[in-house]
């Protein structure tokens, strides 16, 4: 079983360039795969690994500047759910495209995983997802309402268009693991938002603790990994990922017409041009002849 670990910490880091190579290199050395992103705002990312590796590169994030008390969630996969590994320096950990947005500053109210289900049933409370359209598409909270963003980029203007529809009210956040909240509870308290909440660690923390029985989730919850999708208890769940548009398919969406495996998909068939889908179609040619040789593949598809 190889560990996953999935983190993020915002924190000044002056020079995040000369991060870089050290954390890419212990890395390479302890047989780590995933992305990493530094920012001057911090560093994101998922990992997996052997145990002792993934424990290594914590240890070692953990003793950069302000990031002692990072914290991470964990779960498990029968397979390596990345393909290769990835050490990048960005401007943004996750983007918004917001200068003035600054979770360091103040960020809204974190309610445990516990305590979520009383908030989002309040009547003076509304939920809004703050992931993208097709995350949100194999599953959600009850209730929450759906932005219909593509990216996170596009988050600022969704709420300019529609604040109107939140007067009195109190509003409850959430994403995938708590990052896109800390960014858009600072966004919205800096909007005049006085009531803000977001849940603490995200879907991943919630569908960790709470019981089945107890769940106001709805669905599956999409990773940005080889499983593509997780349930309740992390268990993984069962899309698959269409390789031409990245979003994820089930076994029923692959029985469609749209399907031809790593070119497109009843979402993204009508995206893409003849020469795209030759250019898929080659590259898919070349996955086989790899996966042919031994060499290990990211899973997009049973």
């Amino acid at each position: 079983m190889y560990t996953v670990a999935a983190l993020y910490h915002f924190t000044r880091f002056d020079d995040p360039a000369a991060l870089r190579g050290p954390l890419l290199a212990l890395c390479e050395a302890q047989g780590i795969s995933g992305t990493l992103l530094l920012a001057g705002e911090g560093i994101n990312g998922t990992i997996a690994g052997p145990r002792a590796g993934i424990d290594a590169v914590l240890a070692h994030v953990r003793a950069l500047p302000g990031c002692g008390d990072l914290e991470h969630k964990e779960s498990t996969s029968r397979d390596q759910p990345f393909r290769r590994l990835k050490v990048r320096v960005k401007r943004e950990i996750v983007t918004m495209g917001q200068p003035g947005v600054d979770p360091r500053a103040k960020v809204g109210h974190y309610v445990d995983p516990a305590d979520w289900n009383a908030l989002i049933r309040a009547p003076d409370v509304a939920v809004i997802d703050t992931r993208n359209d097709y995350e949100v598409a194999i599953g959600s909270f009850e209730g929450a309402i759906d932005p219909g963003t593509r990216s996170f980029r596009e988050f600022p203007a969704w709420w300019e268009a529609n604040r109107h529809r939140f007067h009195n009210k109190r509003i409850a956040m959430f994403c995938t693991g708590g990052i896109r909240c800390e960014k858009s509870t600072n966004f919205l308290l800096g909007q005049g938002i006085e009531e803000v909440y977001h849940l603490r660690g995200g879907i991943l923390k919630y569908l960790e603790e709470v019981p089945e029985r107890d769940s106001a989730w709805r669905g599956d919850c999409f990773v940005f990994d080889g499983r593509v999708s997780v349930g309740h208890g992390l268990r993984e769940g069962p899309h698959a990922l269409c390789h031409a548009c990245r979003r994820p398919v089930l076994p029923a969406d692959m029985e469609r017409a749209e399907y031809e495996h790593g070119v497109s998909c009843h979402q993204c068939i009508h995206e893409t041009s003849p020469a795209d889908k030759a250019r898929f179609r080659e590259r898919q040619k070349q996955i086989a002849l790899a996966e042919a040789r031994g060499e290990r593949h990211i899973k997009v598809a049973p």
